[in-house]
């Protein structure tokens, strides 16, 4: 039992690393896939070819990519809880509100993830892709989500996944995180000060429930050069506490 057990598990396991690799590569041929991912090619030809069947990847000529099934299945995750169906105007709102990049994150396995974002008309590109996960400690909302997280909470994800850094501005040492993330517990939102991306600052504010627990956070982000330092440090987490406070009255209330 435990030999087909383990067996099992290994087969599920390559399966979603062809998935993850697919859309790394943005589709791949067998004999790529097999090099990439160091596996006999008849095996990854055997799961590719379930994978066409079931409709979850596509085959162009001799090229695999994922299909569009993922999108439905995608759609329903990000709106399975009515806090996260609630969370996308609030977002919208925000963007509006500031003009800036808004997003909407939760923590899901000790990383952040982005469920809804929205750009203001005066917001830059950013890589802030709705699924796309991320390091809290490297984020405004990634920060507000830890503050409200219980300390050994923090920490038990601080030992999983390191503090590793983006830029210069980083947080990587543990007790740096842990003084900030006092200070946010405290005032209520929390900055990013270029400390994921160069020349992008932004603020952060956890969302809770009725029942006190953190929900998500939001965050809205800018160029650095765009903002005063009163915009910034005042102006801004004055909107962003605004709009936050709305959406846990309707959550309260639905």
């Amino acid at each position: 039992m435990s030999t087909d057990g383990s067996r099992t598990l290994k087969s599920t396991k390559t399966t979603l690393e062809i998935i993850d690799h697919l859309r790394e590569v943005d589709g791949a041929r067998v004999t790529e896939l097999a090099d990439d991912l160091g596996k006999a090619a008849s095996t990854v030809h055997g799961h590719l070819s379930t994978l066409v069947e079931e409709e979850y990847v596509v085959k162009e000529g001799d090229v695999y990519s994922l299909g569009l099934r993922f999108l439905d299945l995608g759609d329903y995750v990000r709106n399975r809880k009515e806090s996260y169906r609630i969370a996308e105007s609030y977002t919208e709102q925000l963007a509006a509100e500031t003009e800036c990049r808004a997003v909407f994150v939760v923590e899901e396995n000790g990383r952040g993830v982005y469920l809804h974002t929205f750009s203001g008309k005066h917001a830059v590109w950013h890589y802030s892709t709705v699924g796309k996960r991320f390091y809290l400690h490297q984020t405004a909302a990634g920060k507000a989500l830890l503050s409200r997280l219980s300390p050994p909470e923090v920490e038990e994800i601080v030992d999983r996944w390191g503090l590793p850094a983006r830029t210069e501005n980083t947080i990587t040492d543990p007790e740096e995180l842990y003084e900030e993330l006092d200070v946010i517990r405290d005032r209520g939102y929390s900055f990013n000060r270029e400390e994921q991306l160069q020349g992008v600052k932004a603020v952060g504010v956890p969302v809770t429930g009725p029942d006190g627990r953190v929900i998500g956070a939001f965050s809205v982000a800018s160029p650095a050069n765009r903002m005063s330092d009163e915009w910034f440090e005042e102006k801004l987490p004055s909107i962003a506490l605004g709009v936050t406070n709305e959406f846990e009255l309707e959550y309260s209330l639905s």
